[in-house]
């Protein structure tokens, strides 16, 4: 009876044992970002830059035509944007929608600066890429972002409005964006959905959800109780 105890002690012991719980952390802001300037953006606030976002707006060098465009740069190995390689826009980094799930099984391309979108302006007028739409404003839309803290994977997630438009002029295209907040799920290898900003994260996956069952069964067994 004793041996049955303590190994009931033990197993309960392993019953009550859970996961690390996942929690996500967000920064609201809204932080227009500036032409022709480095922007960084430390997505866990340890000191270590994790992107770069860069507008830009220049002329040609044949001056015939200006240029709008807007840029995210990875600064650290392993670093990325979620992107949609199948799109027709392959090779952008996409304009996710609220609700969207980042986790490893996203395509997160190994460029070390990822377009979000950019326009001409002047003799040929034209925008492309998934931020861009007819000229008008892409608002409320969501970066897929993957990062590294300590040599381990989080997933967070950037919100930005973002215009990029071609000009009737010369140089008439124009670029802007404002970043308007920023999350990171704390636990590595877990994913996070665009737009939650509290944890924890109850509808994402879990490494064994089911392990604590079996373990509080043979507690209950070896104590003699069905």
């Amino acid at each position: 009876m004793y041996a049955l105890a303590a190994t009931a002690a033990g197993v309960g012991g392993l019953a009550m044992a859970q996961p690390a719980q996942a929690k996500i952390v967000y920064t609201p802001t809204h932080q227009k970002l500036p032409i022709n300037k480095d922007f960084f953006l430390d997505l866990n606030h340890d000191g270590v830059n994790d992107f770069k976002f860069y507008v830009r707006v220049y002329t040609t060098p044949a001056r015939e035509n200006c240029v709008g465009a807007v840029y995210l740069s990875r600064l650290n190995s392993g670093n990325g944007a979620v992107a949609k390689e199948s799109a027709p826009d392959s090779g952008f980094a996409s304009a996710l929608k609220a609700g969207v799930r980042i986790r490893k099984a996203d395509y997160f391309p190994n460029y070390n600066r990822e377009p979000l979108g950019f326009a001409f302006g002047g003799d040929s007028r034209s925008t492309f890429g998934p931020w861009t739409k007819s000229g008008e404003p892409v608002d409320h839309r969501y970066l897929g972002l993957k990062f590294k803290v300590k040599g381990k994977t989080h997933y967070g997630w950037a919100r930005l409005n973002v215009w990029i438009r071609d000009g009737q002029s010369r140089c008439g295209a124009r670029a802007s964006a404002t970043l308007t907040g920023y999350a990171y799920e704390t636990i590595a290898n877990k994913s996070i959905v665009t737009g939650r900003t509290k944890g924890p994260d109850d509808r994402a996956e879990q490494a064994n959800p089911d392990a604590a069952v079996p373990s509080a069964t043979l507690g209950r067994l070896a104590l003699g109780r069905k």
